[in-house]
């Protein structure tokens, strides 16, 4: 009779074991995975907010200087050996870019501090001099102008649209520019820098990537980007150059 007490006494512990058991390796199961939904959370959570960082909107003036070489290789050690004079001026080697249908078709930006002393720099007749020394050929295009957005986010794309352009009304073009971001994106185009002329915001510059250079060079022909143009106000034909970033600063 005392076994058969024990025997169901040892019975009921075991099943109490059992059940608890069971219930621990739930709880566990559980936590897992609150855990793994907390860390995927915080995941999408700092990568919205790494890029958000990228994007810079406080306006930053630059100069653009556009010209043809005789030799790019032979040129980029000249243009680096002239850095500390350029640095004296407040004027900041950014990116060269190399145009796509004509490797020495070189552009050069450059951020400055301070617009007057980059303007007297820019017309000083040494800097000419130089220029020709280290292989310029003809006259190069130069222009400064006031970044207002740019996205520094860095992509696997190096192909580059540099596009110029007049506007009616700068504020017109650019909500019209913001509601076409999708269209762009799906003619695989993405934007980097949008701008304007220093003293004058209707003259607008326009640097996008290049995604997919099949859609998007359809899409710069299309009758869809050409209404697009004409909505937002862009007077004229604008005047694209295309080029890869060949270094960076």
């Amino acid at each position: 009779m005392k076994h058969t007490r024990f025997i169901g006494l040892l019975s009921c512990a075991a099943v109490v074991f059992f059940l608890s058991s069971c219930g621990g390796n739930e709880t566990a199961k559980t936590s897992t995975v609150d855990s793994a939904a907390v860390a995927d959370s915080a995941a999408k959570a700092e990568a919205a907010a790494k890029a958000a960082r990228t994007i810079v909107t406080t306006p930053e003036n630059m100069v653009v200087v556009t010209h043809k070489v005789a030799n790019y290789t032979k040129w980029l050690p000249a243009y680096d050996a002239h850095d500390s004079a350029r640095l004296a001026n407040g004027i900041h080697s950014y990116v060269i870019g190399r145009g796509f249908l004509d490797s020495n078709m070189v552009m050069v930006v450059l951020k400055i501090d301070d617009t007057a002393k980059a303007k007297a720099m820019l017309k000083d007749p040494n800097l000419k001099k130089l220029m020709q020394k280290s292989g310029v050929i003809g006259e190069p295009m130069i222009s400064m102008f006031v970044a207002t957005w740019q996205d520094t986010a860095t992509i696997g794309a190096k192909l580059r649209s540099r596009t110029t352009f007049t506007v009616k009304d700068w504020d017109t073009w650019v909500k019209g520019f913001e509601e076409g971001k999708q269209e762009r994106l799906d003619n695989g185009i993405t934007d980097r820098v949008i701008g304007h002329e220093l003293n004058d915001n209707k003259k607008v510059t326009l640097v996008t990537a290049v995604l997919d250079t099949a859609k998007a060079f359809a899409y710069y022909k299309s009758d869809a980007l050409k209404k697009r143009r004409e909505a937002t106000g862009v007077v004229g034909e604008p005047v694209r150059f295309l080029f890869r970033i060949a270094k960076r600063y």
